[in-house]
């Protein structure tokens, strides 16, 4: 049986923690090797969903710390917002390997569980066995907190190896837990010890630049102006679990697109993804063509760097948020690949449009987990990481 409680403490009161994010772009050689990026969504007899799986996190670059166990064992993660549930692996890296994992035997507040931890990313699966251990986010400790530690990741093919990250850490809500683990979240909230039950993210933009995950606040150094917030809704009837709110419109120079009015802030997948009839529409409009024929060299383009392009507009809560194609291509050398994909879920979950880090790295985005809300912010960027 997974076990449910945990206690929390924290080492300052009402606190911001700031976590540096590590940015290193996927050249488009490694993202083809890690092959087909998809989504599976699984329903039972009754076509009520079991497992509902978007996130693309593979894709993802931006990483930071966490540590787990005492002494701190430290290892570099994705803080997914489209995951509820928090891994590390356990499986020694080979000496070439620049992947750190998690001993249990070397901790002394270790528990065992021993219950067994399945997760499906869009990717693929990962496996293992759920433990306790105390878990410390930037300067927050959380105590016999319940995780999975990971022994089998070859669901997610080239992907992890070739990937930067020993683990993920699951910003989503409870909805969308496995298990029905307390999620990060949850612990956080429970703790008592934030200034806000909100995070946000700086993703920085340009090989090697830095990001930032704020917990317990915002950084008033990367946005200016003021907040704009839009409700979290349902993913499903009766079940909130993905950081959703409904999109009013979204076009591309000026020109409608339609088939959905979902989005999803995702900070796991590192393009746009949306409905394939519209990144047809979205491709022709940017001049952007396949990178080939096959899957899933026909799921990527190429766009010429150096020509002109439409803004790719979304409206959300009345307001628009913009898109330059500066901002939604991402170089390679001589190359751009365009920062959106085709990707169909099919209802009730979809469809929808995930605004992922192309979206993220141009406009600041809070997550309050207390009210259930996006904040959104006209960003600052450029400026240095103070931690």
């Amino acid at each position: 049986m997974v076990k449910t409680l945990f206690a929390c403490v924290t080492a300052v009161a009402a606190a911001i923690h700031k976590l540096p994010l590590v940015h290193k772009p996927l050249k488009i050689a490694d993202r083809l090797a890690m092959g087909e990026r998809s989504v599976r969504v699984e329903y039972t007899a009754e076509g009520q969903p079991t497992t509902i799986v978007i996130n693309d996190y593979q894709d993802s670059q931006y990483y930071g710390a966490i540590q787990i166990g005492t002494p701190p064992q430290t290892l570099e993660v994705i803080y997914d917002t489209g995951s509820s549930n928090l891994w590390g692996s356990v499986v020694k890296p080979g000496i070439f390997s620049s992947h750190s994992y998690y001993n249990h035997a070397k901790s002394a507040t270790y528990k065992a569980n021993g219950t067994i931890f399945n997760i499906a990313y869009g990717s693929g699966p990962v496996s293992g066995f759920y433990s306790s251990d105390k878990v410390t986010l930037g300067s927050e400790t959380l105590l016999d907190y319940t995780f999975a530690e990971v022994d089998n990741t070859k669901g997610l093919g080239p992907g992890f190896a070739l990937g930067k990250f020993d683990g993920i850490c699951g910003l989503g809500l409870s909805g969308i837990s496995v298990d029905g683990v307390p999620t990060p979240l949850q612990a956080l909230m429970s703790s008592g010890a934030l200034s806000q039950n909100v995070f946000a993210f700086y993703l920085g933009t340009g090989t090697g630049t830095a990001g930032e995950l704020v917990i317990g606040g915002v950084d008033p150094a990367h946005y200016t102006g003021e907040f704009s917030y839009l409700p979290v809704q349902n993913m499903v009837p009766g079940r909130m679990g993905y950081w959703e709110v409904k999109m009013d419109s979204w076009s591309v120079g000026g020109v409608s697109l339609g088939g959905t009015d979902k989005a999803i802030m995702d900070s796991g997948t590192s393009l746009l993804a949306v409905p394939s009839d519209a990144i047809k529409q979205l491709a022709e409009a940017v001049g952007a063509k396949p990178l080939g024929k096959l899957p899933p060299l026909n799921k990527e383009y190429l766009v010429d760097c150096n020509s002109p392009g439409p803004n790719l507009d979304f409206v959300l809560g009345g307001n628009t948020y913009s898109l330059t194609k500066a901002e939604y291509v991402i170089p390679d050398g001589n190359q751009c690949l365009f920062g959106a994909m085709g990707i169909d879920i099919p209802a009730p979950v979809g469809p929808l449009v995930i605004l992922g880090d192309v979206f993220m790295r141009a406009h600041y985005v809070s997550f309050d987990f207390q009210k259930n809300q996006v904040g959104l912010a006209q960003i600052v960027k450029n400026v240095a990481i103070q931690v």
